[in-house]
């Protein structure tokens, strides 16, 4: 497992580590003095676990997984890959903290940062996938195919 698939999979064990955090203090918040979470601290507890838990898992196991790059591939390049990463990490951790202070009240330019952080994560899954793109191909199942397996 080479460095960018750790990384990717150790961020994401660090927002789950977050995300469960958020709700815990959500969850023990609401039930010891009835205050409901807001929309914002909703959303940073969604994004923490979804976002920077599930789909940085899923884009570091796919990195992982998928076949090596051809070698006469131009299009993949580790260092959009790590792009991606801090992009996503960056982007995904400024929203939380953003939308966890949003919730305290109207703080100058708490809007922008939230809308800067949902930018950079847009931007980190589209270049991944433009990079990883030519990763998804046939390899030993076009063979199986044509010789009648089914999948």
């Amino acid at each position: 497992m080479h460095t960018q698939v750790r990384r990717f999979i150790k961020t994401a064990i660090g927002f789950l580590g977050l995300g469960l955090a958020i709700g815990l203090w959500l969850l023990v918040r609401r039930e010891l003095t009835g205050l409901h979470p807001s929309p914002y601290e909703t959303s940073a507890h969604t994004h923490a676990l979804l976002v920077g838990f599930v789909l940085e898992m899923i884009l570091g196991v796919a990195l992982w997984l998928f076949p090596r790059p051809d070698k006469a591939d131009t299009r993949y390049s580790p260092l959009l890959i790590g792009v991606a990463y801090w992009a996503l990490t960056l982007g995904t951790l400024g929203r939380v903290v953003a939308e966890l202070l949003r919730a305290r009240g109207p703080l100058p330019g708490l809007r922008w940062a939230i809308i800067a952080g949902g930018v950079a994560q847009t931007a980190a899954v589209l270049v991944f996938f433009y990079t990883i793109w030519s990763r998804i191909r046939p390899l030993g199942s076009r063979a199986r195919e044509a010789a009648g397996e089914r999948f």
